[in-house]
């Protein structure tokens, strides 16, 4: 089976560099997948759940937040504004992050950067859910 070079990429850093199967990508129109031979393509990224697909290997996930993919038949270059692998999210740390978020949004009659808290509230549930799916350790994330 044929196979498609896949870098995510960062401001900071190169975050991932290898030969996958297939790409699913949180697209700004939802989410897609990319396989090997796929058309070119060059799309913004939503918030959301990258998933590497690799034959005879557990599934790899990352936390994308929005950015840029460049999709062409055998590379695909994923330019994210923030990323990070399961294996790197502190569930504990996202949580306490989630809980101030929708702590800030409750408050009435306050002086509260909705945007900026309901953006918080986005991003750690995203880091939670990926960090969910981390392998072996489903157990040790805490949801309220």
């Amino acid at each position: 089976m044929s196979k498609i070079h896949l870098e995510i990429l960062t401001i900071e850093r190169k975050l991932y560099d290898d030969e996958v199967d297939m790409v699913v990508a949180p697209g700004v129109e939802g989410v897609f997948g990319v396989l090997p031979k796929h058309a070119p393509l060059l799309t913004a990224l939503n918030y959301g759940e990258l998933q590497v697909k690799k034959e005879g290997e557990p599934d790899q996930f990352f936390a994308i937040g929005g950015g840029f993919i460049e999709v062409r038949p055998h590379h695909v270059v994923v330019m994210a504004d923030s990323a990070e692998h399961a294996e790197e999210i502190d569930a504990l740390r996202a949580e306490e992050s989630r809980h101030r978020a929708q702590e800030l949004l409750e408050k009435r009659g306050e002086v509260v950067d909705f945007e900026k808290a309901q953006s918080a509230l986005r991003r750690s549930t995203l880091r939670l859910k990926v960090a969910k799916r981390r392998s072996g350790s489903r157990s040790d994330i805490p949801f309220s």
